[in-house]
């Protein structure tokens, strides 16, 4: 066991950005474990085995296993004897356990970095910002996702002047097609609220808010957001559509 993956290499100069390329891709498989693969993982953490630990890897995989033998750890360890608890708890709010201590694993594994790499204020603040923006683990196994979706759709649903109108560019930033005009009219004083709610809006597909200066598009029907690649609009075609329809409102259309 080589403590979770190696990482970025410790020899060559690196950014907040590489860092979080190394957290994304061990919380992806993390995220694995706990949702797409629970069955497997739930059999690996036999109570009856040692200390166990959860490990994300740098390829986006995971693995049940024990910890590091070396002392100390080449990285931080993550929480020690997930197993012991399975048996005695409630399936799910043991996954929402393993989850919470996935997710201080992992910042501690990127401010390791961090601190390893010799980050300066600005690069800490840079790497937080991104991980923020992303919704935990924690997050992800209890819904707790789709629930924020839901609340940041609320405020649209009072106004269709929100939405863009069929002749206004699709390729408009969600930012804009967000903000009622009387509140753009208002100046700037609510900016930085404004700018929050904006970095929190997440992918209707993914459940990320990744590309911020990607193209998105807005269902006209649910009024969620899209990456234009995860549901495969480009902006040109998107020119051309009229009212937009989700793939979710669509497959309820022909199910209906």
């Amino acid at each position: 066991m080589d403590g979770g993956g190696s990482g970025p290499a410790p020899n060559a100069a690196h950014t907040a950005e590489e860092v979080f390329r190394d957290y994304k891709a061990r919380r992806a498989g993390m995220i694995k474990a706990l949702t797409t693969d629970v069955e497997r993982f739930f059999k690996l953490c036999d109570p009856e085995k040692e200390n166990l630990c959860l490990y994300g890897y740098p390829d986006e995989t995971w693995e049940v296993t024990l910890p590091a033998e070396e002392v100390p750890p080449e990285i931080p360890e993550p929480a020690l004897g997930i197993n012991f608890a399975r048996d005695g708890m409630n399936e799910k709010d043991w996954l929402a356990l393993v989850a919470v201590h996935s997710d201080s694993w992992l910042l501690s594994v990127a401010f390791y970095f961090g601190a390893r790499f010799g980050f300066d204020r600005e690069a800490r603040r840079r790497l937080f910002s991104l991980i923020n923006n992303m919704p935990t683990i924690f997050e992800v196994v209890t819904g707790a996702v789709k629930k924020q979706q839901a609340k940041e759709k609320t405020p649209n649903s009072s106004s269709k002047s929100n939405k863009p109108s069929s002749k206004q560019s699709r390729a408009e930033s969600r930012s804009k097609a967000k903000v009622p005009k009387d509140e753009e009219e208002s100046g700037d004083d609510d900016g930085d609220e404004e700018a929050e709610e904006h970095d929190n809006t997440l992918c209707g597909t993914c459940g990320t808010n990744d590309g911020k200066d990607q193209f998105w598009i807005c269902c006209d029907n649910c009024e969620k957001w899209y990456h234009g690649k995860c549901v495969k609009i480009t902006p040109a075609r998107a020119e051309h559509i009229k009212q937009y329809k989700c793939p979710d409102c669509t497959n309820k259309r022909v199910r209906a």
